[in-house]
This record gives structure tokens, sequence and C-alpha cells, in this order.
């Protein structure tokens, strides 16, 4: 699924209205139409219902929708915030109907016109759309503050008034919308990828409106939300005589003393990945603990006891990954940059692999084009130093993806890869979950068995993500947010695989 900027919403909205052809104001009817439905399968007709309505094209959804669900049995009392420049044609038009069906809107001037509103109270924020350009003050952020202070549920139509539709970062000092649901149009928008607006969104699901097909899939974007039927197209089918052999053979760096568990995680997950061969390159006292837990998977003994310090000969593998577990010692330092140097299958890095690349920026240019790094915030700002906001971090991570031709992976609620080419995806599985230990190994696991298995790094990254995040609401499915650990992720990855597969449009 694409993700398109305010500008091509809006020329989406246009060539749909040229090209099907419709008028705005049936296609504002449309969108009303999605919104009144998901109101019919989640909220009970007796719900006291506020709409709070602008004076431009969201306040015209909002005006619709009012009478949509008085239509359907629901009693919704409307506000009508006015304007010196008056109402939008659009809205102007809902207004009259609104007034033909005995409905008329409460008008809202000012301060003393605002209603009192409890907090058992179910608020639809329909004051201002993707268009603002601004931050919001005056009458409008009263507005705003009287309902965030009121305790009630609140659900935006399209986007949180207030909020900008694609970048936020010089959005300061006005009032937006802390909205328990978003219930946007067609595409997602960028703003809602980034933690710092999680507070402002709350919940956010696409509706979609039958935008024009031709104009969706011709328009160009380089940003992306990776759903199941996007990866589904991704993953390869296996042949009926294939054998191990043809499913390549992964060599893994990872565990330390103390630390094992990283490699046992890892090594687990690339094997129900579907890799036909793994050897994990271990410290010699890890031996016992890899071959109990993972007996699936061969073993290269370093010559230390406890950490990383030399490599094995590389010319069998077809995918390498290190950093798990590690440690940052100097002598495994020497040992990765050794790797870094002499490798020429692709790469994924990722924990301690990348903490060491931080104390030593300039390794950077050593890494293999097209390998995968996948740090956490907090890894990726030790490398590319301190970002105030994911939107800020976005930006750098496409510049470092570009300038050394490496995949970044972004771990987060929306998990970001980009492409030396620019391209981001962002990931649309996963639950809060998997904010738990070692949750990181297990993908370094799936990403480095896709990768052996002959996908191009750009596809392992993506799917291997998506794919992680599926097992991950699995196990949540079985278990609870709070409960899961990362082993529960990698039991879930044969159910992951199923339901990419089993997916039908």
């Amino acid at each position: 699924m694409k993700i398109l900027t305010t500008d091509q919403i809006r020329e989406a909205d246009r060539y749909t209205m040229e090209n099907e052809p419709i008028s705005s104001v049936n296609l504002m009817e449309r969108a009303a139409g999605a919104i009144a439905g998901w109101f019919s399968e989640n909220v009970p007709v007796d719900e006291q219902i506020m709409i709070f309505a602008g004076p431009g094209n969201n306040g015209g959804d909002g005006l619709a929708l009012g009478r949509l669900l008085k239509d359907r049995g629901y009693s919704p009392r409307i506000y009508l915030m006015t304007s010196s420049t008056g109402f939008s044609s659009d809205t102007s038009v809902n207004l009259e109907r609104l007034k033909a069906m005995n409905l008329p809107p409460e008008i809202l001037g000012n301060e003393e016109d605002l209603p009192g509103i409890t907090p058992s109270c179910l608020v639809v924020d329909a004051l201002f759309g993707t268009g603002l350009s601004r931050p919001l003050k005056g009458f409008p952020a009263k507005i705003i503050d009287h309902i965030n202070a009121s305790g009630a549920k609140v659900i935006s139509v399209d986007i949180p008034s207030g909020l900008f539709g694609d970048d936020n970062r010089e959005n300061k000092g006005g009032c937006i919308i802390r909205a328990s649901h978003t219930l946007t149009f067609q595409v997602p928008r960028l703003t809602f990828m980034f933690a710092e607006n999680e507070a402002f969104t709350g919940q956010w699901e696409v509706l979609p409106i039958g935008l024009h097909e031709k104009f969706l899939n011709e328009v160009r974007t380089s940003m992306h939300y990776a759903d199941t039927p996007f990866v589904k197209s991704m993953i390869k089918s296996r042949r009926m005589f294939s054998h191990k052999g043809d499913n390549g053979h992964c060599l893994l760096i990872s565990g330390s003393t103390g630390k094992m568990g990283a490699a046992v995680l890892a090594a687990g997950s690339c094997m129900r990945t579907g890799t036909g061969l793994l050897t994990v390159h271990v410290p010699a006292a890890g031996c016992g603990i890899m071959q109990t837990a993972v007996p699936e998977a061969m073993l290269s003994l370093d010559r230390s006891n406890s950490c990383f310090t030399a490599l094995p000969t590389l010319d069998r593998f077809d995918a390498i990954g290190a950093g798990p577990g590690t440690g940052t010692g100097i002598k495994t330092s020497k040992a990765l940059k050794q790797l870094l140097q002499s490798t020429r299958v692709p790469l994924v890095l990722d924990a301690d692999a990348i903490n060491i690349i931080s104390h030593n920026k300039e390794w950077l240019r050593m890494v293999p084009e097209n390998s995968v790094l996948t740090p956490h915030p907090g890894e990726f700002d030790r490398i590319a130093g301190q970002h105030k906001t994911g939107h800020d971090r976005l930006v750098s991570q496409v510049k470092l993806a570009s300038e050394y031709k490496i995949i970044l992976v972004l771990k987060g609620a929306h998990t970001s890869t980009v492409t030396p080419t620019g391209k981001i995806y962002f990931n649309g599985s996963g639950n809060p979950g998997m904010a738990t230990a070692g949750a990181g190994d297990v993908l370094t696991g799936i990403i480095l068995s896709l990768l052996g298995q002959g996908y191009v790094p750009e596809h392992a990254a993506i799917a291997g993500v998506h794919l992680h995040g599926l097992a991950g609401d699995y196990a949540c499915s079985l278990n609870s947010e709070e409960s899961m650990i990362a082993r529960d992720i990698s039991e879930g990855l044969g159910f992951a695989f199923n339901k990419i597969k089993n997916y039908r449009s």
C-alpha cells in the first residue's frame, strides 16, 4: 500500500472526481458513509455522540456523518464552528441537508458556546483535516483544549485536528486533538508512522472510499506501507524436488559469556524461517548450550571460550549474520572488522555489531553494499547522532542508506526499512508485546535465513520484518502483550508464513 503526501491525496480526489466521474459533495458522502459503516460495526446506537465540525471539508465530512448516523438510529449532537471566511461549498451543502431533516447543528462562535462534555460521551473530531499548514491557535485551539480536557473518547475523521499530514517538525506551540481512534481515508498518512504522534492519533485505521484505481496504481511515491498483500508477492514457493542445499547455508556469528540466549534465539528463528543449513559460530564454551537448544544447527567453535575473536572459513556460506550477544570487546571488534573486509555475501548486522561500528564509524564504508543493518532507535542514534523526533530519524535513515548503499531497518512500532535508492517501507504487523528482550535476535535470524535462501536483500528485510510482526501477533493472540517472550515470536513463524501464503484479497 502506498503512503501519499497531502498534495498527492488532494490530487487523487481531483482525479477521481474528473475520471469516475463523481462530484466533490458525493465523494464527501462516500467518505462519511465509510465512517458511518465503521460506527455501525463498533459503536452502540445508544452512545452519546457529539460531533464537532469545522468550516472546511473536514467539517463537511462531520456534518454528512451526523446525518447518516441519524438515519442509522443514532442520536448525534452536532456543533459547527464558524469562520470569518465562511464555510466551504460542500460543507454548506451538508449544512442545508441537516436543516432539511430537522437536525440543525449548534453554532460555535466563541468560548461561551462550548457545550459541556462528560467522560461518558463519544466525541467525533471533524474540525480540521490534512490541509492544515500552521499550528492551531485562538478559538479553534480553545475548542481542542475543551475536548482534550473532557476525558471523553475521541474519534478523529481523517486526521486529528491540529496535526499535519506529512511533516510535524515545525508544528510547535499549537493545539492538537488527542484521539482514541483515527479513521483515515484510502491510504495511511506519513505522520501516523512516528512515535511522537501516537498520543494524538491513538489507534488508526484506513477506510477505503473508492479513490480512482488508475491514479493509485500510477502515482509515484518513495513511501509504502508493507501489509500482508504487499509482502505476499515477495514470498517464494518451494519446488517439490528441492533439498536442503537449495535453501541456503547461513552463518550466524553470535553469543558470548552470559549472552548465549541471543545465539539460541537467532539460530532457532533462522531455522524456522526455512534455511536449508545453518552454522553458528559461538565461543567454545557455548557448544553444549547450542547443541542442546538448537540441535538442527551445526557449530563452528571460536578459539576463545568467552567471545567471538576469529572467523571461520567463509567461502561455503550464502549469507552471514553477526552481532546478537557477541559483546563489544577489543578482540571481537577486530574480528568484526575482518568480517566486513573479507565477506563477499550479503550480511545482516544487529545489536553488538552495530554498537561496535558506532565506535568506529569509518567502518561503515567497509560494510558490503546491500547489507542489512537492524538497529533500534538507540543503536541508530549512536551511529547517526541524536534525534529529537522520529521524522528527524527517518531523514537520517534515508541519508545513511543512500550514502553507504545499505539497507537500514529501524525497529519500532512501524519498523521502517530504507533502501539505498531512498525507498521507505513502514511495516504493518506487530504489537507492543514485542518490546521484549530477544525480539531483535529473532528478527536477525529471520532476515539471515531469507538472505541465505536467495531473497534479494531489500525483500529479505521487508518480508522478514513483516513475518516477525505476524508471528508476534499470533503469539499475542495465544498469550498477551505482557506475557510474550521472544521464543513465542519464533514459534509463531509457521503461522506467519501460512497467513501470508493463504491471504486472499
